[in-house]
């Protein structure tokens, strides 16, 4: 399998493909293929060994449909709050996300009380947080949130300047929160936000 897909090649559509091949293809983490996975975007079963094996078809759809399906499905818009205490990160989400041309409703906050304040009014389909963060402990702030059904329907990301042996030190994070590290890898934020817009526009009522 070759480690970056071109638009000329063929997919095999009745083979079955692993998580890091289409990742590979999609231009996608396999966090986020994982994701597609479990909320139905990329059809997909599992071996007894519990590995993900998705058709090359469901890949095929995906990349043929998948932007137009969001774009067929309005009125879908996904909220995604961003805490970021750093003003040039501030704009470069703001700047980033914005330029995607996707119906999203983005806010951006300074610190994990601000973030706090807003979730309870208002859950975001997806929030995007570090965890060193102002005034708020970002795994006690990230552990509390997981641990609350009220707010099962967000998803959570981590951007973190923190390697995997730094976060094993200092504490767990619940299951299902995705974590990049950075620079912010906004191609795989991307990819997540695509694939959440397509998941709630299933959901929606409005659009069949």
């Amino acid at each position: 399998m070759k480690n970056q897909f071109d638009a000329s090649d063929t997919i095999e559509s009745h083979i079955y493909y692993n998580t890091r091949e289409v990742a590979s293809m999609l231009g996608l983490s396999r966090g986020t293929v994982q994701k597609m996975v479990e909320d139905g975007t990329l059809q997909a079963w599992k071996t007894s060994g519990g590995h993900r094996r998705i058709l090359g078809s469901a890949v095929e759809n995906f990349l043929k449909n998948g932007q137009s399906s969001i774009a067929s499905n309005q009125p879908v818009q996904l909220s995604i709050l961003v805490i970021e205490n750093d003003p040039a990160l501030q704009k470069l989400y703001q700047s980033t996300i914005t330029g995607w041309e996707l119906p999203i409703d983005l806010n951006i906050v300074d610190d994990g009380l601000s973030a706090l304040v807003q979730i309870t009014r208002q859950c975001p389909d997806i929030l995007i947080s570090d965890l060193q963060m102002q005034a708020v402990d970002g795994f006690e702030m990230i552990n509390t949130l997981g641990k609350d059904s009220t707010f099962n329907v967000m998803d959570i990301i981590v951007v973190t300047e923190l390697t995997k042996a730094d976060i094993d030190k200092k504490g767990s994070l619940p299951n299902g929160v995705t974590v990049f590290h950075k620079p912010i890898p906004f191609q795989d934020i991307h990819g997540y936000a695509r694939a959440k817009l397509v998941s709630l526009a299933k959901d929606n009522p409005l659009s069949a």
